[in-house]
């Protein structure tokens, strides 16, 4: 049997999920085509991949948080397993600071993930 108490803390989490989506939302307005950029110059088409799921869970009314936060989970996977000579390659083939814009989007990937809250 439901309580309220739990019910309580579901619409809560859920909330708040949701919450934390448009926050990524937001974040995706701003900075999506930098990170595009990045991920696109990576050579790896699961991180495009993963920047369309991302954009893909925004594509309803309501944005399908489980979703967001399975993108970001794996753009997070793939920005970490970047080597630094790869990093190097790109800011010389193609003139961008990727080892900086690694270590920017990551940060930012990491703290847009930590406001997603999880059931209990």
């Amino acid at each position: 049997m439901l309580n309220s108490t739990t019910l309580t803390t579901t619409t809560d989490t859920a909330e708040a999920r949701l919450g934390a989506a448009y926050i990524v939302e937001q974040h995706l307005r701003r900075h999506g085509a930098s990170l595009c950029d990045l991920l696109d110059a990576l050579d790896d088409p699961s991180g495009c991949a993963a920047l369309c799921d991302l954009h893909a869970a925004f594509g309803q009314p309501i944005p399908n948080a489980d979703a967001v936060e399975v993108a970001l989970r794996d753009i997070r996977r793939i920005l970490a397993d970047q080597p630094p000579s790869s990093l190097d390659r790109i800011g010389q083939e193609r003139g961008l600071p990727a080892s900086v814009m690694i270590l920017w989007h990551g940060a930012r990937v990491s703290e847009l993930l930590a406001r997603f809250p999880h059931a209990e």
